[in-house]
């Protein structure tokens, strides 16, 4: 069974048709890479995925529960707010800015939402936190304040809080497009690290070695479309369009 399942799914700014009829499939410990040009629509994709923005059509669901579905006027309709709830909850998303608080700790911004959303125990949430900053080689961080970490550091702080919350599945927006090239290496240390524990992901990226080494699977995008799907394999050492070809090409001979 997938963990999501999208099919179909439109969406337009006005009277720009940014997804076309757009499908994504995610299993169970698979890594799937949303690559293509800038304005290809992969961002869109991921935020219609986490309901930041409205499907005008298509459907959603997660873990085979129906999240959304086409009505009879051929526009998305939404489940209940209890199953929204539920997919909510489901996953976490890593954004492009890290989206810290500056007034709270490290230790804090991790906890929050575990303790105020969840209801977790404080004591159990952030002895959960404090495992998951060793694991981001960031314990001595954990007083510290957002303001007084690095780019890198941040981000794997907001990792962290995502973590925090025991997601099914990790969402990934362009996570190093903010960081330098070192600090860039920090992150995706952490990334790999996660996908060989199993975790699930989709992650859009302009990462082309992380997407081509880490990836179970990669989806090529591009004016709305997916143009191709395939292995890291089939995408980037046999791909079939064109297009795919020479985007593949213009990346690895920069």
């Amino acid at each position: 069974m997938d963990v999501l399942k999208m099919e179909g799914v439109c969406k337009s700014f006005g009277g720009d048709e940014v997804l076309k009829g757009v499908s994504l499939s995610v299993g169970e410990g698979e890594v799937v890479a949303v690559i293509g040009p800038s304005g290809s629509g992969k961002s869109t994709l991921l935020r219609c995925a986490t309901m930041l923005e409205t499907m005008d059509s298509g459907s959603i669901s997660f873990l085979g529960e129906e999240v959304a579905a086409n009505g009879p006027d051929g526009r998305t309709r939404y489940a209940d707010p209890r199953t929204l709830k539920r997919y909510r909850s489901g996953f976490g998303l890593v954004f492009q800015s890290f989206n810290l608080f500056p007034h709270f700790t490290v230790l804090r911004n991790i906890t929050d939402a575990a303790i105020v959303v969840q209801k977790r125990d404080r004591a159990q949430a952030e002895e959960e936190a404090m495992g998951l900053l060793r694991k981001m080689g960031l314990e001595d961080k954990a007083g510290a304040y957002p303001c007084q970490l690095s780019g890198g550091q941040q981000q794997r702080v907001s990792i962290a809080r995502a973590l925090e919350l025991h997601p099914e599945l990790l969402f990934f927006d362009e996570p190093t497009s903010a960081l330098d090239p070192e600090l860039t290496g920090e992150v995706l240390g952490v990334m790999r690290k996660l996908a060989e524990d199993r975790m699930t992901m989709v992650v859009v990226t302009h990462e082309m070695g992380f997407a081509r080494d880490v990836a179970s699977k990669v989806l090529f995008m591009d004016k709305g479309s997916v143009l191709e799907e395939g292995t890291p394999d089939e995408i980037f050492g046999a791909p079939r369009q064109q297009r795919v070809k020479d985007f593949i090409a213009s990346i690895f001979r920069a």
